[in-house]
């Protein structure tokens, strides 16, 4: 029992201290969150945005900067964590797969990453919250802070898996900038006069944005099942991220075939 604990230990300890030493990450959360937020409620129009919102089952009237301020708040969530997720899976790759090699429980780390994604995910989630908070006062503002942290949780996923999965660093990056972008231009009602219509709710950044909306502008009792659909989305991610990473690291060492024994004469 002690062994596995300083394994995962190793493991959890291994993937937190990637994250510290990714520079570009901590100034994205430092500068990139409230500078795009400050712009959105500066430039954004406050004319109402009238849609149905699927969380509570209700068609609501809201002040359309703040809304796009929460938008904001989801986009630039998912854009850090499933940054930070996909650089740190990437460059990692070939350090896990020598220590795979070595005979290290490739489980271990992948759930060493997945301790450090939660952990990255709340702080950059609170973070976020309490730049909207600066500007204007959600009416929940715990459970704003909670549907950004399923957002960021659910391109975690994604940023594990294609970090286990391309070959391409740009590439990996260029497919979470523009998931992101399109996810949350779609889901956002005053960039798409038909953010509540069927087929949207297949989107990682759906329920994550249902959620945030629900819990900036009503007092109604969201649905849980939105709740749940970016931990659902990390799920799928992380399955298939796992298979991905244990393609990866593989042990390619053969086994020595012992000599042919000599037949009596």
């Amino acid at each position: 029992m002690t062994r596995a604990w300083e394994v995962f230990r190793t493991g959890a300890g291994f993937a937190l201290l990637e994250h510290a030493r990714n520079r570009l990450a901590i100034v994205l959360v430092v500068v990139y969150i409230p500078l795009w937020l400050t712009m959105e409620h500066w430039f954004v129009t406050p004319a109402p945005a009238r849609f149905l919102l699927r969380a509570t089952g209700r068609t609501v009237t809201v002040d359309g900067n703040h809304l796009t301020m929460v938008s904001g708040a989801v986009n630039t969530v998912t854009l850090i964590v499933g940054f930070m997720m996909f650089m740190t899976t990437f460059k990692a790759l070939a350090f896990d797969s020598r220590l795979a090699l070595a005979g290290y429980p490739r489980t271990c780390l992948l759930v060493g990453k997945v301790i450090a994604m939660t952990v990255a995910s709340a702080l950059v989630a609170g973070y976020a919250t309490l730049i909207v908070c600066w500007y204007w006062d959600p009416v929940r503002p715990v459970l704003l802070a909670l549907g950004l942290f399923t957002a960021a949780v659910s391109y975690g996923g994604i940023g594990i898996l294609l970090g286990a999965f391309l070959r391409s660093d740009l590439a990996g990056l260029f497919v979470i900038i523009m998931t992101s972008l399109l996810d949350t231009m779609l889901q956002n009602p005053m960039s798409n006069t038909e953010a509540d219509k069927q087929g949207l709710q297949f989107l990682p950044g759906y329920g994550p944005t249902q959620i945030g909306v629900a819990a900036g502008f009503t007092s109604t009792d969201a649905s849980f099942g939105h709740l749940l659909l970016g931990p659902a989305w990390f799920l799928l991610m992380w399955a298939l991220g796992t298979a991905a990473f244990f393609v990866r690291t593989r042990n390619h060492l053969r086994v020595p075939t012992p000599p042919p024994t000599a037949s009596p004469v």
